[in-house]
């Protein structure tokens, strides 16, 4: 359920939230003659308590795209939408950051199809690897009906990109192919815009009839994971280490830990307990 907040009049009468503001500083009152406004619960919208939201209003002042973002973004199906002019606000604002990142950018992009360079920077590989783990998790979001996760997964992979200042090697490239993936990503919740991003980046035909983006699972796999360290069950530290890394050689690391040795006070462990990839466990 879409829900939003209910005022009532003095006369006791419920408003329309277009005939309610909030001047700075002050509480809610009408927009015709500054009367004071009681506020209400938040509730699902209906006709009989007037919280409701006209859609031309939001498409007007912020797009389709915006508005069902927005929506997207917010929550799960199953749970109910709280409908804020600051939600909506927040969502227009990350798709102009979008907007600027693709066609203001004074970075010259690699030609459509340009294959990828040999040699990438360390930032650049962070973020070719998200690119796929990013396609691989927003697909299985939006299989799901998971889309508020999968428009996160998609945020934080633009939020990688726009790191990026495209000077170290291959990072133009994986620009390229980043603002590419994300775009394409994003046209199932923004088609419109999408479909101008798509323009904007070299690409003669629509994007409506594209494939789904392709994903290296190996490329998607981390190549490091967090081991907790415990000591008497107790969470003491945590290592990022290789993964994989072999059991000796973990131990050695949570050995080796400053917050370990303090706790354990110059005293080996009377038992260890060692999962690869997952935890330590010290009995002092």
């Amino acid at each position: 359920m879409v829900c939003h907040e209910t005022y009532k009049g003095p006369d006791g009468k419920w408003l329309y939230p277009t005939e309610v503001t909030r001047p700075d500083g002050g509480g809610v009152v009408t927009v015709a003659g500054g009367l004071p406004v009681t506020v209400g619960r938040v509730e699902k919208m209906s006709k009989s308590k007037r919280n409701t939201v006209d859609p031309a209003h939001i498409i007007d002042a912020y797009g389709a795209d915006t508005a069902r973002l927005f929506m997207l973004s917010d929550s799960p199906p199953e749970r109910d939408l709280e409908w804020t002019e600051a939600g909506v606000d927040g969502a227009w604002r990350y798709l102009n950051r979008l907007w600027r990142a693709i066609t203001e950018s004074d970075l010259a992009l690699p030609p459509v199809g340009t294959p990828r360079p040999e040699a990438l920077s360390p930032a650049a590989e962070q973020a070719w690897r998200a690119c796929h783990k990013t396609i691989i998790g927003v697909g299985d979001a939006i299989e799901r009906f998971r889309f508020n996760t999968a428009v996160a997964q998609v945020r934080e992979l633009t939020n990688l990109l726009l790191a990026l200042d495209g000077k170290g090697a291959g990072e133009a490239w994986v620009l390229r192919f980043g603002w590419e993936t994300a775009v394409r990503l994003l046209a199932p919740m923004m088609p419109h815009v999408a479909e101008e991003l798509w323009a904007h980046l070299g690409h003669a035909g629509m994007l409506a009839t594209s494939p789904w983006p392709d994903a290296d699972p190996a490329l998607a796999e981390d190549e490091t994971v967090t081991v907790a360290v415990q000591i008497n069950g107790k969470l003491r530290a945590t290592l990022e280490v290789a993964k994989d890394l072999d059991r000796d050689a973990l131990i050695a690391l949570a050995l080796e830990n400053p917050n370990v040795q303090r706790q354990l006070d110059g005293k080996p462990p009377r038992k260890v307990i060692a999962v690869p990839n997952k935890i330590v466990n010290l009995v002092a």
